[in-house]
């Protein structure tokens, strides 16, 4: 248990040192989680963490919080201006939270990717806010106007939009604040009470949104976290019967697990998963693809699951178009995360370096040539890194080309025309995300529908609080962001009045 009489104080370089907020900051009665620094493999940061019968807390609070109407029986005008201020705390803490993800999650501080961290995080929770304000509470229903009046009664009909109720929400580690607001700002503005649990690998600075809380005045169990070095907690916020919705963002496999155990009490749930996103370049749009590998290796090291870890190109163009992505990628630079010059920082932790070097050997055993990297860089002592890697892939079966690595590792395979490219792109257990690069764009749009994916960028990318994703197959269920993404943290009630 945690005995500094600082644990109140506002999170340092090396974050909270606690790890439970439930009404404000208490001494996490769980084990010792020690955090460590990706770019150097020591330990940083010890959090106590929240013990299973505080977490048994928390849902309890979050559940009193949400039955007493204190947030859910305000009108959203006011939990908007509750939320605005949270946000806007987040924001004044902005260099502290970078100081901690740069820390624990390896976030490159000199890319330009960083802003998703933290400042494009805040922007979206504020335009969630607002597209949230223009949505209505009711819905008349399409009754004939026929069947609504007799002469002896009139009916009227509509939808009522309201909150589900408690939510749990399970974070990951790559994108952690980015990720936790995603899920904890749209239920927060439809009147839900949420309890947050991150990620046990970036903890810190989830952590860091009590101190927001209390800022904003949040009231008790409207906002919890929890912070756990196991899975015990994820386990009773998808199982107890308290909790009425389930969100996870994380692997296909743990995604699985979190189905079943929201099965067993109906809870509704939202899953975004795993992905094996493919980049397709139409014959149009090669003097695109030189930069095909940096858009997967220089975005957090490759850990990602939206990015386009498969390349299709020209069969006939794809010798020349792989040495070009080469001599492009060979340009950013590997190095720590605070590093001024570095480009690709480390992997979270040893077990996603041994998964990069798994496949890759994989690859090559089933006939994959390596272009350049597929190996631990030598220069680098200590940390968790691995190389920029280029695989020339001879088809869409190989192991490269049908498993999530999650990892700066891309696979380049050619295609012998667009049906071609297409097949192969939907030829995969995953469907999230999806890349299309041509200048015709009447072309290019005929590929984007016809992929079997819940996203698809043509010439480009955009992440938007007002447009949504979500997965396909083992890419997930439901959708985040946009309007869809408001919508599934309520519930419909059918209204019917005769008079």
């Amino acid at each position: 248990m945690a005995t500094n009489p600082d644990i109140f104080a506002p999170a340092t370089p090396a974050g909270p040192q606690s790890g439970f907020y439930c009404g404000g900051f208490q001494p996490g009665e769980g084990a010792p989680l020690e955090v460590v620094d990706p770019s150097t493999g020591a330990v940083f940061a010890t959090l106590d963490t929240a013990s299973p019968a505080q977490i048994d807390q928390a849902i309890g609070s979050a559940r009193r919080a949400f039955d007493s109407g204190d947030w859910s029986g305000l009108t959203i005008h006011a939990r908007a201006e509750r939320l605005r201020a949270f946000l806007q705390a987040i924001q004044d803490r902005r260099d502290a939270l970078l100081d901690v993800l740069v820390r624990e999650a390896g976030v490159v501080r000199a890319a330009p990717v960083k802003a998703i961290q933290v400042d494009i995080a805040v922007k979206h929770g504020l335009d969630c806010i607002d597209l949230a304000l223009t949505l209505p509470e009711v819905i008349d229903n399409p009754i004939p106007y026929a069947e609504r009046g007799t002469p002896g009664f009139l009916l009227e009909s509509f939808q009522r939009y309201e909150p589900v109720g408690v939510v749990g929400a399970i974070s990951a580690y790559n994108v952690p604040l980015f990720i936790g607001l995603w899920k904890a700002i749209p239920a927060l503005i439809c009147g839900n009470t949420v309890v947050l649990r991150p990620n046990p690998l970036t903890p810190l600075a989830t952590m860091m949104l009590g101190e927001a809380a209390d800022a904003a005045g949040l009231p008790a169990g409207v906002l919890s976290i929890v912070a756990e070095g196991g899975a015990d907690g994820a386990v009773m916020l998808s199982s107890d019967p308290r909790v009425d919705m389930v969100t996870f963002t994380g692997s296909s496999p743990v995604g699985r697990q979190v189905m079943r155990q929201a099965a067993e009490t109906l809870k509704r749930f939202q899953l975004e998963l795993g992905g094996k996103s493919a980049q397709i370049y139409l014959p149009d749009a090669l003097d695109m693809a030189a930069t095909a590998a940096d858009r997967v290796c220089g975005v957090q090291s490759g850990q990602g699951c939206v990015l386009g870890t498969r390349i299709f190109v020209p069969e006939s163009e794809k010798a020349a178009l792989i040495e070009r992505m080469a001599q492009s990628l060979a340009r950013l630079k590997v190095g720590p995360a605070d590093g001024t010059d570095t480009v690709i920082g480390p992997l979270i932790n040893a077990g996603a370096v041994d998964r990069c070097e798994s496949v890759v050997r994989a690859a090559v055993e089933a006939g994959a040539r390596i272009v350049c990297g597929g190996k631990r860089p030598s220069d680098l002592a200590g940390g968790f890194y691995f190389e920029p890697t280029i695989l020339d892939v001879p088809d869409n079966a190989n192991p490269a080309a049908q498993e999530e690595i999650f990892g700066p590792v891309v696979c380049v395979i050619g295609y012998r025309d667009l049906d071609h490219a297409v097949q192969m792109a939907n030829d995969s257990a995953f469907g999230l995300s999806g890349h299309v690069f041509g200048k015709d764009m009447k072309a290019a749009l005929d590929v984007a529908a016809r992929l079997r994916t819940g996203t698809v960028n043509v010439n480009g990318g955009m992440i938007s609080a007002y447009a949504s994703s979500g997965g396909r197959g083992l890419s997930g269920y439901g959708r985040e962001r946009g309007v869809e993404g408001i919508r599934i943290y309520q519930e419909i009630k059918c209204v019917s009045i005769t008079r």
